[in-house]
């Protein structure tokens, strides 16, 4: 029989009894409640979205087969991806540009976070010369998680980052203005302010002229003498109509045929 010391005992039955914890470099999670009131609209529509996005942040199963249908660029052929959140999808760009091998990756509701995580599939797979980006204006909401200005230029900063490293040339857009002159855009305002969207395009207009990427101003082709985007341009505060896209269409042209003129980008 071995006898054991008691103190060593003690000691020796504290540790079974309370083992120590695994190492984690981590701190603890914070447990956050959200209470806001997204509306009768939004809220539904976010609580639909938020478990699907838990399976795919990016969404990326929504343009998978059209991804996989897309023959590679012919030899000579100038494919410009335009990549971005419901502006961007709902431009019909065959009609703006006829005959361009222009492609839409526009995701209704996408903030810039998520369209990072897509990046890959949705723009350097298609082996484009050109990525338009465009994207923001959801993300100053914290419709799906809270993010900064500067936050904000740094996703957009990052995809223009991934698309250098693969030869794409990359034209940054700035976030279009909204207004509350409607009925429908009675929040859009309170929810998009016009001077944290200013912010982040003078960010993006600085980081374009460093980076030498082409930077189309859609902003200030389309705001009003307040800096809100135009009445007549929009019925929701937000989504320009046919007359806005129309503005937008040469602004467009011109930063892709300036970004065609120059050489593959660098880091």
């Amino acid at each position: 029989m071995i006898r054991v010391a008691a103190p060593l005992l003690a000691l020796l039955l504290a540790g079974a009894a309370d083992p120590e914890p695994p190492y984690r470099s981590s701190p603890e999670r914070r447990t956050v409640e959200d209470r806001r009131d997204w509306g009768r609209w939004l809220g539904p529509f976010r609580a639909r979205l938020v478990p699907s996005m838990m399976q795919d942040f990016g969404e990326r199963y929504l343009y998978a087969p059209a991804n996989a249908a897309l023959p590679p660029p012919r030899k000579g052929e100038q494919r410009v991806v335009f990549l971005g959140d419901s502006i961007t999808d709902g431009w019909d760009l065959a009609k703006s540009f006829p005959g361009k091998p222009y492609v839409n990756r526009g995701i209704g509701s996408q903030v810039t976070a998520q369209m990072l995580v897509r990046f890959e599939q949705d723009v350097v797979a298609l082996r484009p010369r050109v990525v338009v980006i465009l994207g923001g204006v959801n993300d100053v909401t914290g419709f799906l998680q809270a993010e900064s200005a500067e936050s904000i230029t740094a996703n957009i900063e990052a995809m223009a980052d991934i698309a250098a490293a693969h030869g794409i040339a990359v034209v940054l857009c700035s976030i279009l203005p909204v207004n509350d002159y409607s009925d429908a855009a009675r929040n859009v305002v309170a929810e998009r302010k016009p001077a944290e969207l200013r912010a982040i395009n003078d960010a993006l207009r600085a980081l374009a002229r460093r980076r030498h990427f082409a930077f189309a101003d859609y902003a200030a082709a389309l705001a009003d003498a307040r800096g809100r985007m135009r009445r007549e341009l929009t019925t929701d505060g937000i989504h320009p109509l046919p007359a806005g896209y129309a503005l937008m269409t040469p602004i467009a042209t011109k930063a892709i045929a300036w970004s065609l003129t120059r050489k593959n980008p660098t880091p």
